[in-house]
Formats: C-alpha cells, sequence, structure tokens
C-alpha cells in the first residue's frame, strides 16, 4: 500500500514572543530569607501576605517552630514574634486559614519522629497562640495530610503515621463551632495529596497511594444530605471506584479520654501519650457516609504526566490547577500549566512550561489567593554565587508571580457556579444558565412592546444571511421606534431585524451606551441604534447585558464564534469582564471548526495565550483546519499570518521516514514535535475533548 504524507512542525510558537506577551516575572526576596524547608506550611492569608511555618533544614537538619511572613507587596521577609501557646517543632503539618486572620495547624512529625494530631491556633491579628478545648475521638497522629475548611468544619484526609510510616485512609472533622472532633471514617489512602470542598462535594487529588506511587485518580465525596457528616451517626456509604480492590490501610480507630489536648510543646503531645489515646485493635473503621465517586485518566494529550517534575496543586475559580515546575531531570520544556475542569472532568493545558519558567530555579512552595486569580511559587536561584560572591540555592529567596487571569481563568467570584446537587454528574456542557436576577430579566430580552415587555429601543446588526429579513414587519405604526428602524431596515437591505432592548438596562450595563445617551447623539432622538457586527453576536452581546451569562444558551451564544465577535465588541467597548468571560470559554471550546476563527479574533484583540493556544491547535490539526469553512472566511492577510505561524523548518515527509514518525515522535504529549494531519482519513485529529477517561 502506497504510504501518504504527513504534515510535520518542530514546536516553536512561543519562542518570537510579542513584546506585549505575559511571562511571569522572577523577583528577589529580602529581609530574613529563610532556608528552603521542607514539608514546611506555606499559607496565603490576604493581604498580600504568605506565612510559613515549621518545616525541615536538610542542611542543617533542624525542625523549625519559626513564624515567617513574606510581604508580596515590598517582598520583604520578616521573622514574626508570637506569644501564647507556642506549638513545638513540627514538619509535615497543614495550617489552614479560617475566618480570615487565624491559622489553624493540625498534625505533623516533630523532632524525636512522633506524629502530631494537637490543633493550634495563631491570630494574625496579635500573634498569639491558643490551645482550644478539645473533645471528642481525638485522631490518630499524622503527617503529610491535607486539610480544608468547610462550613466551619476543618476536614482532615490521609497522611502518614507510625514508625513504618502507614499510609492512612482517614477520614474525620474537627467542628470549629463546639470544638469537636467527629469519629473518623474510611475514605481512601493517600499522602502529599490536596484536598478542596467545591458544589458540595470533597475532592482528593494528586499524592501517593499505599503502594508508594503517584496516583492519577481524582476522588470525590458527597457531604450534602449526610447526617453523619453533621455530627449524625448513619449506616455506611458506598464505594463507586475503578478499582474498588486498591490496597488501603485500615489503620485502627483510636479513642481518646473526653480531657483537653495536652500543651503541643515538645515533649508533651496529646497525639503520641499513652494517657490519652488506645489502641482499638481489631476494629475496621465504616467507609465514609454519603457516595464516594472515583474517576482516573489513563492519558490524553492535555493530562499532566504525574511521574516526572515538582508538582504543584490548587483549586482556584472552579478548576483544579496541577503545575509541573523543573527539577534536576526535567527541563522548562517539559513543564506545563493544566486545568482540570470540575464541570465536565476534562483536563485542559493552558501553557507550556517555557512560557512560565526560565532556566535556573526551584520552586518549592506554591500559593493561590483567595480570589484565585494570582499564585506565588516561593524557591530559590541556582545560580552559585549572587551579588556578594555567596551561594543563595539553599535560601527561599526568589519569588515567582503568576497572574492566572491571563491563561483564562476567571477568579473565585467569576467561575462556573457549581450544578444542583440533583443534577447529572459531571456535568459534561460544563456551563450554567443564567440565574437570579439575570434570569428574570432573560423573559423580557427581545420581546415585542406589544407584548407587554416595556422595550422601547431597538438595535440593529449586520445580517447573518439573506433570509433573516422575511421575519421583519413592516406593517408598524408611523412615528414609532420599531416604524423608524423599519424604515431603517428596508433602505438597508444589510440590516438585520431589530432587536428589542430597555434603555434603562443598557445605560447601566454598557458603558459606552451610557455616554452615548447622555450626550444626546442621534440614537437618543431615534430610540435606534446600529452596531455594525453580525446579527447573532449582537444579540448574544446584549443577552450578557440582560443575564451577566454567556453560557451556551440554546438560542443565545451558542455558537463559540458568537463567543469571538463578543470578544472583539469586548474590547471595542472596554468591558473587561466579558472579554475575560470570553477568553474563558474560547479556550476551553476550540474544535476544528472554530479554531481559525478563534485565532483571527485572539489576535484582534491582543489575546496573545488564546492566540497562541488557537495556534497550537491549528497546527496540531492542520489538515483538517485547512478545509474549514472558517479557515476559508480568514482575510488574505490573516491566511498568510496563520500560515507564517509553521515553523521555518517545518516540511511535508512520507515514506519510510514517515514510519520512523510514527514510532513515536509524533506523539502530542512528548516533546519536540506535534502531528498536523494528513492527506488521508486514517490520520487521527488530535481530539480535546478526549482525554481517555474512565469513570464509574
Amino acid at each position: 500500500m502506497q504510504q501518504q504524507g504527513a504534515y510535520l512542525l518542530p514546536v516553536s510558537l512561543t519562542g518570537d514572543r510579542p513584546a506585549t506577551d505575559y511571562r511571569p516575572s522572577v523577583k528577589k526576596a529580602e529581609g530574613r530569607v529563610p532556608a528552603c524547608l521542607v514539608n514546611a506550611s506555606a499559607t496565603f492569608a490576604g493581604n498580600d501576605q504568605i506565612y510559613a511555618f515549621g518545616g525541615f533544614d536538610q542542611y542543617t537538619d533542624e525542625v523549625y517552630n519559626h513564624v515567617l511572613r513574606l510581604d508580596l507587596n515590598t517582598l520583604q521577609w520578616d521573622l514574626v514574634d508570637n506569644y501564647g501557646d507556642i506549638p513545638g517543632v513540627r514538619m509535615g503539618h497543614t495550617a489552614t486559614l479560617y475566618q480570615g486572620n487565624k491559622l489553624i495547624v493540625f498534625g505533623g512529625e516533630n523532632e524525636h519522629r512522633e506524629y502530631l494530631s494537637d490543633v493550634v491556633i495563631l491570630d494574625l491579628q496579635t500573634f498569639h497562640w491558643t490551645l482550644p478545648e478539645i473533645s471528642g475521638l481525638i485522631p490518630r497522629g499524622r503527617a503529610r495530610h491535607a486539610a480544608v475548611i468547610h462550613d466551619d468544619k476543618l476536614f482532615i484526609v490521609g497522611g502518614v503515621t507510625g514508625e513504618n510510616n502507614v499510609i492512612l485512609d482517614d477520614l474525620t472533622y474537627l467542628d470549629l463551632q463546639t470544638w469537636t472532633w467527629s469519629r473518623t471514617w474510611s475514605f481512601t489512602a493517600r499522602f502529599d495529596h490536596t484536598a478542596w470542598v467545591w458544589g458540595n462535594r470533597l475532592w482528593i487529588f494528586g499524592g501517593l497511594g499505599p503502594n508508594m506511587e503517584r496516583t492519577t485518580d481524582i476522588w470525590w465525596l458527597d457531604l450534602k444530605g449526610s447526617p453523619s457528616l453533621a455530627g449524625i451517626s448513619t449506616p455506611q456509604g458506598t464505594v463507586n471506584s475503578p478499582d474498588a480492590r486498591l490496597p488501603v490501610a485500615h489503620y485502627p480507630a483510636s479513642v481518646s479520654s473526653p480531657s483537653a489536648q495536652m500543651s503541643p510543646r515538645s515533649g508533651s503531645y496529646a497525639a503520641n501519650s499513652a494517657s490519652v489515646q488506645v489502641r482499638n485493635i481489631g476494629r475496621r473503621k465504616p467507609l465514609a457516609p454519603g457516595a464516594i465517586s472515583c474517576l482516573r485518566f489513563h492519558s490524553g494529550p492535555n493530562v499532566p504526566s504525574l511521574f516526572s517534575g515538582t508538582h504543584f496543586q490548587s483549586f482556584a475559580s472552579g478548576v483544579l490547577l496541577d503545575l509541573i515546575t523543573p527539577s534536576e531531570t526535567v527541563r522548562s520544556q517539559d513543564c506545563n500549566l493544566a486545568a482540570l475542569e470540575l464541570n465536565s472532568l476534562r483536563w485542559q493545558r493552558l501553557a507550556d512550561g517555557n512560557e512560565i519558567f526560565r532556566p535556573g530555579y526551584r520552586w518549592h512552595y506554591c500559593t493561590v489567593n483567595e480570589a484565585g486569580t494570582k499564585a506565588w511559587l516561593l524557591g530559590c536561584s541556582l545560580d552559585l554565587t549572587n551579588a556578594n560572591g555567596a551561594g543563595d540555592e539553599n535560601l527561599m529567596s526568589e519569588v515567582l508571580s503568576i497572574d492566572l487571569e491571563k491563561y483564562g481563568l476567571l477568579g473565585n467570584n467569576l467561575s462556573t457556579e457549581v450544578p444542583e446537587q440533583d443534577s447529572p454528574w459531571p456535568e459534561r456542557s460544563g456551563h450554567s444558565p443564567a440565574s437570579g436576577l439575570g434570569a428574570d430579566l432573560s423573559y423580557v430580552f427581545d420581546q415585542h412592546p406589544e407584548s407587554g415587555s416595556g422595550a422601547d429601543f431597538v438595535i440593529t446588526a449586520i445580517r447573518d444571511d439573506e433570509d433573516m429579513m422575511s421575519s421583519v414587519d413592516f406593517d408598524t405604526p408611523a412615528g414609532s421606534p420599531t416604524h423608524t428602524q423599519a424604515t431603517f431596515v428596508e433602505s438597508n437591505p444589510s440590516t438585520s431585524e431589530p432587536i428589542h432592548v430597555h434603555k434603562i438596562i443598557l445605560q447601566l450595563r454598557w458603558p459606552h451606551f451610557k455616554r452615548l445617551y447622555a450626550a444626546q447623539m442621534a440614537e437618543y432622538h431615534t430610540k435606534c441604534m446600529h452596531i455594525p457586527e453580525p446579527y447573532s453576536v449582537v444579540r448574544a452581546f446584549l443577552y450578557y447585558l440582560y443575564t451577566d451569562s454567556i453560557a451556551g444558551h440554546p438560542e443565545y451564544c451558542s455558537s463559540v464564534v458568537d463567543v469571538a465577535g463578543m470578544l472583539v465588541m469586548a474590547n471595542l467597548y472596554d468591558m473587561p469582564k466579558l472579554r475575560l468571560l470570553c477568553v474563558n470559554r474560547l479556550g476551553r471550546e476550540i474544535d476544528v471548526d472554530n479554531a481559525a476563527i478563534v485565532w483571527e479574533r485572539a489576535g484582534r484583540t491582543n489575546e496573545h495565550w488564546l492566540m497562541r493556544r488557537a495556534a497550537q491547535f491549528c497546527l496540531a490539526n492542520w489538515g483538517r483546519i485547512v478545509r474549514t469553512d472558517g479557515f476559508k472566511s480568514l482575510s488574505h492577510q490573516s491566511l498568510i499570518q496563520l500560515c507564517e505561524v509553521v515553523d521555518t523548518e517545518g516540511r511535508i515527509i512520507a515514506g519510510p521516514e514517515l514510519e520512523l514518525v510514527g514510532d513515536g515522535s509524533c506523539d502530542h504529549g512528548k516533546g519536540s514535535r506535534l502531528r498536523l494531519g494528513s492527506t488521508t482519513d486514517d490520520m487521527s485529529e488530535v481530539d480535546g475533548d478526549d482525554e481517555g477517561m474512565e469513570i464509574s
């Protein structure tokens, strides 16, 4: 059989970066710079402050209980004076922000290799430590667990404990209103993982499992409607997992005396005192109440490789971020920033490593602000000498600031609303409909005044097709806004039918219209306005003004091409929120049919991240892209510019050379070359929607 050719291009999209393009910057911190501590806690606490506590210095073998503060505005490290019931030294603990001004420290491991289960609170206004009166079944001491606060409960998940570093599958919580520990349930064995609560579900991802392997699955537990998680005993839940026989360390439950926890100072830890903890051999913990589900990611072009590099995971903007940073064996170009959309459980690659990282640095901690819009990596320079001639590779003196909005993330305040509890899960569409006041206003959007909608203004646009004029009603009363507009439409065949709107909504939601109306321009007198953009785009834009949503409504804004047009309008009218919403949705919904148009619109609005992402998709699917109507609709100049994105070393290969490429050098996720398409249909396209997931 004759071997067909294929387009192959080296990856070099980020080599020639525009001067206005965004790249995170590395800055040096000064002051009382700490060592690159191991298993300390680094917590963002608002007001651009990061607090580091505890940790182990691998060069001096010291374990600390210092409180350090980094001011992200001045980039100054300070050693904080603290008072009260100062906890003993520890590492592998958690420090969770509560009520905006308190750090709740739980557990860890001390200098004697003892595992702790004490709770200590640091007031960030007075820097005074307090030891709350704890009741209930104190959980077993542990380190390298995960902690998250939800609904005034501190959830503790997993960790390691004991002389043999047993991996715990424990799930328990501390009621922060009564300071009472719940019972302990079995969830899944994990340590060095991340936990968060979203959509009334407790999620965990990452870390290492019972066989000391990095995991590729995500687990979640339904919290809503579970009386046990509110402190009332109920029958155990069910497990729904692709590998139900996963080995789990069911460590015996602990029973403690009702007395308050002992002082957390070194040598008197409640978690390691035989007087307050009795091992109940043979007792097996019940499964956590509520439905437990697990999804395993096997492969996919955007699924992060969990088996190399240093990973940091954080929940922000309704997605799980996975950031692979350089290590001794992993170069910057092999790293990336990926996001798992929890609504659709689909991975998206947001940026390649060489778009974020510069060589010569190592990163040890990652924090994200409360808005979910910025992330900071704390690390060190690998330069052997600094300005003073001394090495600083052992000091946490470097700060990498990442603006997550530049990569299409919305922030926690704008992110997609969580699905209703009874809706199918996961939601494959990833969109949320208009809600609240927006849902009410949507009922009067584009309704004729005669329907009682109260519409008092009309807007027209460029007609989408030749048949649209058939719906325009020219038999309207003379002198009415609709009659005036109908006359304009009749005299301008390329003009669309009128869209009926309300002046008050446009003035409140659209700054350009407010200025135009205040100046009493012609539109003020005619009560009509023409926008030289496609009708479907203008209608979707006006629908957004009513609903504050660009979700995939079946009638408005259903097409990604319309969203790309709205991005142009958001840029034209300087509407940053709409612009961010458009970039976010376009980045998630690029496909073969719309990629060329998204690339062109992103370039027109200087959205460089989106432009690069669309260009990468075009190159990876080049043979199909050039046959789409979207590609053919581009202007001559845009076609030339898109073709020039192709690297100068790109070429077409065939025959035996193509067979060599088939051995793996075309793997989309592996490195230096991308498969762009072929002259035959049996060269499959890279489908961004297919991540090779297995769910049960």
